[in-house]
């Protein structure tokens, strides 16, 4: 699927939380295809192309998702910021991105996920679920603290929804308060590799994703790798862009 640049319409602009922001774009239903677990680029200014995961699978009604996280701090960010607020288009480029649902595949999902890498995993989780309800889904999605999981009402409504979903919060913190009750909604204390390594996994039988830096994905790596895993069957857009090499 070659990439395409075209302009969208900046219909809605929603806070997730301080710092995230949800973003609706329109454009032409064809244009706007994509699959599951991919990027788009958007254009920032000149030369400057900023990914970000569609947070949205495919829908056939022109629309799509992002999740934009802001930091002050950084020039680039603040510009995203103004364009989002206040521009009613935007130039972007999609679709982009390898790390996609294998759709012939009916194992069970693994995703792990750390900030707004949970886009990534929504797409594909939305996709998953309406292909098959059944499919047996296990989300682990990681943050600092419990306001950065920014839609965990979705995720637990995932859990109480559907019977095999499983949805694990990590929060490096304490819960400010008890997530929504459910037997498949689970917390963990802790870095997302260490709660990973204390669970009782069997990784190999399941297809994995990763989203989140570097670091986080080649951590999680190296646990889920000792437990033991199919390695055809891992999949993250960092094995593309921030390769890592063992040797």
């Amino acid at each position: 699927m070659s990439a395409r640049t075209m302009t969208c319409q900046v219909t809605e602009v929603e806070s997730l939380t301080p710092d995230v922001f949800g973003v609706t774009l329109e454009g032409r239903v064809e244009a706007l295809t994509h699959a599951p677990g991919q990027y788009l680029e958007l254009l920032l200014n000149e030369s400057t192309w900023v990914p970000f995961s569609i947070a949205s699978a495919a829908s056939g009604d022109g629309r799509l998702e992002l999740h934009v996280q802001h930091w002050p701090e950084r020039s680039n960010s603040a510009r995203l910021r103004e364009l989002l607020l206040e521009a009613r288009q935007l130039t972007v480029r999609l679709p982009g991105g390898d790390c996609v649902l294998d759709d012939a595949s009916a194992r069970p999902l693994l995703l792990i996920a750390a900030g707004t890498g949970f886009a990534q995993m929504k797409a594909i989780i939305e996709a998953a679920l309406n292909k098959n309800p059944e499919r047996r889904i296990e989300l682990w999605w990681a943050a600092r603290e419990h306001r950065e999981l920014y839609l965990e009402t979705l995720a637990t409504r995932w859990a109480q929804t559907y019977a095999q979903f499983i949805f694990q919060a990590v929060t490096e913190f304490p819960l400010d308060e008890p997530l929504a009750p459910g037997e498949r909604i689970r917390h963990r204390q802790g870095r997302i590799d260490e709660a990973l390594e204390d669970a009782a996994l069997t990784p190999a039988e399941y297809d994995i994703y990763l989203s989140g830096s570097p670091g986080m994905v080649y951590a999680c790596l190296d646990v889920l790798e000792e437990k033991g895993i199919d390695q055809a069957r891992v999949f993250s857009d960092v094995f593309s862009y921030a390769p890592r090499n063992k040797a």
